[in-house]
């Protein structure tokens, strides 16, 4: 008769279960972070023979003085300051539309969603056509009206804008959804006791609902503010590969992969991907540095 072997340690045995999801991260995410952290201090390194001869700071100082990582730095900074309390801001107030009972609340629901589940890289196809001088639909209804047609891909100072609106646009579905989990538990007696006190609608969201949705809104700041850090595929397909016309749309991300596919310029592409690293964990220790200061006083 065989004998059955037991683990009588329960946190012993969830490891074990856990082990195979665990061991596919760490080869396929962990490694490979690491693996690009060590290499941006590779100065002199053979990728054919993955030998390193010499390690220093050469590759950080590099990109630190370099204008296109600058030029870079500053569009995705613009793009980040804007966009993200702008999709909040526009989620928030859909939000509390289709919280309240209003007709068709469902397919609202369904329809802002759509957007975020759809893939970008279809999106990016899309809002190029929609955007194309001669062709485009945008044009074509601008023409309807008797204005002039706009050059929406191919002026610079047009690239920034038009990032911004399809980011708000695209994830404008997933903040609702999430405000709209956090609404559900917003206590109604709160609500009834401020309309009784005389609040009015304003006042009520100021000093009572956005209180109550403060973790959700940091949130979606915290996870908002790194995907537009990381913007890359809506440049890359709706300008043709390109950064934008003079460069109007080069993010941190596409640097990267300027560097990375295209120069083979590893250690660089690795030290500015190290950097894009701080930058988002200052910001996101930032915003929970200034949450939990608000949550004391």
């Amino acid at each position: 008769m065989k004998r059955k072997w037991k683990i009588r340690n329960p946190q012993f045995r969830a490891f074990l279960y856990l082990l195979p999801a665990l061991s596919v991260i760490a080869v396929f995410q962990f490694y490979p972070v690491l693996k690009s952290f060590f290499m941006g201090f590779y100065t002199k390194f053979d990728y054919l023979t993955d030998t390193v001869e010499a390690v220093g700071l050469d590759n950080f100082l590099y990109v630190l003085k370099d204008p296109e990582f600058a030029l870079a730095m500053k569009n995705t900074a613009v793009f980040a300051v804007i966009s993200v309390p702008l999709g909040i801001i526009t989620a928030l107030v859909f939000a509390l539309i289709l919280n309240s009972n209003i007709r068709f609340q469902k397919f609202f629901r369904s329809a802002y969603f759509l957007p975020f589940v759809t893939s970008m890289t279809a999106v990016a196809v899309v809002w190029r056509w929609m955007l194309n001088k001669d062709y485009g639909m945008v044009n074509a209804l601008l023409s309807v009206l008797g204005m002039p047609k706009v050059a929406w891909l191919t002026d610079a100072q047009m690239t920034i804008p038009i990032l911004i609106v399809l980011s708000v646009w695209k994830g404008l579905g997933y903040k609702i959804i999430i405000l709209l989990a956090a609404l559900q538990g917003v206590d109604e007696r709160y609500v009834k006791a401020g309309r009784m006190d005389g609040a009015g609608s304003f006042r009520r969201i100021c000093y009572i609902i956005l209180p109550i949705l403060r973790p959700t809104i940091l949130f979606l700041s915290v996870t908002s503010l790194i995907g537009a850090f990381k913007i890359f595929d809506e440049v890359y397909i709706m300008y043709g590969q390109k950064p934008g016309p003079l460069q109007s749309g080069l993010t941190i991300v596409y640097y990267i992969f300027d560097k990375f596919y295209r120069h083979w310029e590893f250690t660089t592409a690795s030290a500015a991907a190290f950097l894009l690293f701080l930058v988002i964990l200052f910001f996101t220790l930032l915003q929970f540095l200034f949450s939990s200061e608000r949550r004391k006083s």
